[in-house]
């Protein structure tokens, strides 16, 4: 019975293929296609809104916008040039890179951190554009929308407890739109003094992970976390919010004397600074401070100001009272909102656990946000190659007034050299106020990347700020510390261009320079 099963499938299959092959040529031969029908064509000025804002993108600015000229020759020049720029560009990235690697050496187990291949690809940037401004200063300036989707080839090699994983970049992109400016224009060539570049936008950046040869971003939810991050990392002040604490009523007592001694801390969701804090009111329940802060403020729509009452002791920790929350999004822009709050236990609302009342607290808040066209040319500027501060004083010290937000990042350092020691960190002196670096251990090119902020009334326009590198032995010596090298920068020119970008020479150093980045912002 089994051979005679096994028979018959053969004979049905070879009798079967040949008819279903020729019932199937039949049908192709015979058959006839269905019509092709005309794809609908319609005018612009026929469509909605909708279908023209998916159709305008893909238009080039040139043709929509007839301010930007066509630079099909200037992406030429690139293309050509590009060989030899990848090979600066590559070379940079290296040296940068070098003292990172460096630092995480003989940390987690790792061994050594080298790049296996860094290359930029033979894609170069494409500009998208170009647009001329008109000023009344003695510069050029210039805006750009550039985009960069390249095929570099980076892979990195990390060699921890003796295994060897290779990390891949790939499908990297980057969108975004540049201002260029040449100033001051000079008689002599090339006529101009520095190249200053500003962003307009964001950056928009998109890429791939390749960890042992596997996709990393093809894990759920890495990819858009990735982007958040990106988004969070670059994410710059706004505003101020400007904080009253008027009083409070009904504390607990804490003393056996039958009072307290409180004071408030504030702090704002978000941010790794340290709290702000009021007086302390001496045995009372119901202090009054009238007291102001400010507060900077990157995300109005998420941060949350957190109230904090203690009291405060001689001896041991301070007691706390109570606390509470107030959203940022509840506040309108310029207005000043009145708050009169119970104080909780902790910040969890919904624990029933205690019921004890603990007092109220009352507040006012008022959000500034800064002014979007405070810069000229409604953008920040970004000066590099600059070996000295400038004395130029603003022409328009009438226009640059009021309060504002001094940021100050000190990225770091390059060919500093002490006589004894190499782990260089950055003191920032302004206006009595100090501010200190992380320290880098064994390096001459230290890499911080510290930001430090200050609050100011009015515009810095007449002011230094004073930034000294020092060296600082990791044991107890009696050369603890010595000095690389200072520069004092006039802030004339962060004012007037809000935002610059330089390397000075630092005084008293043989080759040393520092990487500084400052932006003033008014409200």
């Amino acid at each position: 019975m089994g051979f005679l099963s096994s028979f018959l499938g053969i004979l049905g299959f070879g009798i079967g293929l040949p008819l279903g092959l020729l019932v199937g040529f039949f049908f192709f031969i015979y058959s006839k296609p269905n019509e092709a029908e005309d794809p609908i064509v319609r005018p612009l000025n026929e469509l909605d809104t909708s279908a023209l804002e998916d159709l305008l993108p893909e238009i080039p600015l040139w043709v929509k916008n007839p301010d930007f000229d066509r630079v099909d020759w200037l992406n030429k020049v690139i293309l050509e040039m590009w060989p030899y720029l990848s090979k600066a560009i590559t070379g940079m990235i290296r040296s940068t890179a070098q003292p990172i690697f460096s630092e995480y050496i003989g940390k987690f187990q790792i061994e050594t951190i080298e790049f296996e291949s860094l290359s930029l690809g033979n894609l170069p940037p494409l500009l998208y554009g170009l647009k001329a401004y008109e000023t009344n200063e003695k510069e050029l300036v210039m805006e750009t929308p550039v985009r960069w989707a390249g095929n570099p080839n980076i892979t990195l090699v990390i060699k921890l407890l003796s295994l060897r994983i290779t990390v891949q970049l790939v499908d990297l992109q980057i969108f975004s739109t540049a201002r260029i400016a040449l100033k001051p224009l000079v008689p002599s060539f090339p006529c101009f003094s520095n190249i200053v570049v500003s962003l307009m936008e964001k950056p928009h950046v998109d890429f791939g992970m390749k960890i042992l040869g596997g996709d990393l971003m093809s894990i759920p939810g890495l990819y858009r976390f990735v982007q958040v991050l990106h988004r969070l990392a670059i994410k710059k002040p706004v505003g101020i919010l400007r904080v009253n604490v008027v009083r409070a009523h009904k504390l607990l007592k804490k003393d056996l004397l039958g009072a307290s001694d409180p004071y408030v801390k504030l702090s704002l969701t978000g941010e790794g600074l340290s709290a702000k804090k009021t007086t302390v009111k001496k045995k009372t329940l119901n202090p009054e401070w009238n007291e102001n802060f400010k507060l900077v403020v990157k995300d109005p729509q998420s941060q949350v100001l957190r109230l904090q009452v203690f009291d405060w002791d001689k001896v041991g920790g301070h007691d706390r009272l109570g606390v509470q929350l107030i959203p940022l999004k509840l506040l309108t822009p310029y207005e000043t909102k009145e708050f009169t709050l119970d104080l909780l236990k902790d910040t969890n609302i919904s624990d029933s656990q205690d019921k004890k009342r603990r007092g109220q607290i009352e507040a006012e808040l008022t959000f500034v946000p800064f002014k979007e066209n405070n810069l000229k040319f409604s953008g920040p500027l970004v000066v590099y190659g600059r070996k000295e501060s400038s004395d130029d004083k603003p022409s328009d010290d009438g226009a640059l007034s009021g309060a504002g937000l001094l940021s100050v990042m000190l990225q770091g350092a390059e060919e500093v050299e002490g006589q004894s020691h190499n782990n260089p960190y950055a003191l920032v002196l302004f206006r009595g106020e100090r501010k200190k670096t992380k320290m880098i251990k064994r390096t001459r090119n230290p890499l911080w990347n510290d930001e430090f902020q200050f609050m100011l009334e009015e515009p810095p326009l007449h002011e230094r700020i004073y930034v000294e590198v020092f060296s600082k032995r990791s044991r107890i010596s009696f050369l603890s510390k010595e000095s690389l090298g200072h520069v004092e920068i006039n802030l004339s020119d962060v004012v007037s261009n809000g935002r610059i970008n330089e390397k000075y020479h630092l005084i008293n150093s043989k080759n040393g320079t520092i990487h500084v980045e400052m932006r003033w912002t008014t409200v």
